[in-house]
């Protein structure tokens, strides 16, 4: 099973930033955590880097990890204390918020229509992707002609 970066990495990468889970945690665990959220990666944000010289392997400028790693790594730790954070299942009829207790009453928030409107996310994720993924939800645009089909242009 691949994984983006390395058990040592994801170590040294939460070390740095004060995050001793990685640390202390068994190797058993840290190797599930580091898959777990290296799947939610290669699903998620590597289909949709931008085809323009992003692949998983891109490092942005003044960045010391390619996107994929730095990103399984913040995940990685989400999935340490969280096992199976990003493997919810539920239906978008479940993302709502109580607005009424005297007779309970539910409000669906935000758009639950969007392509990935139903999946856990980590805004650090998203803000480290967000310049060099195809946002799936946007609108695209098509050039067609109306008229017959003409044999002689």
């Amino acid at each position: 099973m691949a994984t983006y970066g390395t058990i040592d990495g994801w170590r040294q990468y939460a070390s740095v930033r004060g995050d001793q889970a990685p640390t202390e945690a068994t190797d058993q665990a840290a190797t599930a955590a580091l898959t777990r959220a290296s799947d939610m990666v290669r699903m998620r944000y590597a289909p949709n880097l931008l085809a323009a010289g992003y692949s998983v392997d891109f490092t942005p400028d003044e960045a010391d990890l390619p996107l994929t790693t730095e990103a399984a790594y913040i995940a990685a730790y989400i999935e340490l204390t969280t096992p199976g954070f990003f493997s919810k299942t539920y239906t978008a009829s479940e993302q709502k918020s109580l607005v009424q207790v005297d007779k309970i009453r539910w409000q669906v928030t935000g758009n639950a229509s969007g392509i990935y409107a139903a999946m856990p996310v980590s805004t650090l994720i998203e803000a480290l992707f967000e310049p060099y993924i195809l946002d799936r939800n946007a609108m695209g645009f098509f050039f067609g002609s109306i008229g017959p089909i003409s044999e002689n242009i």
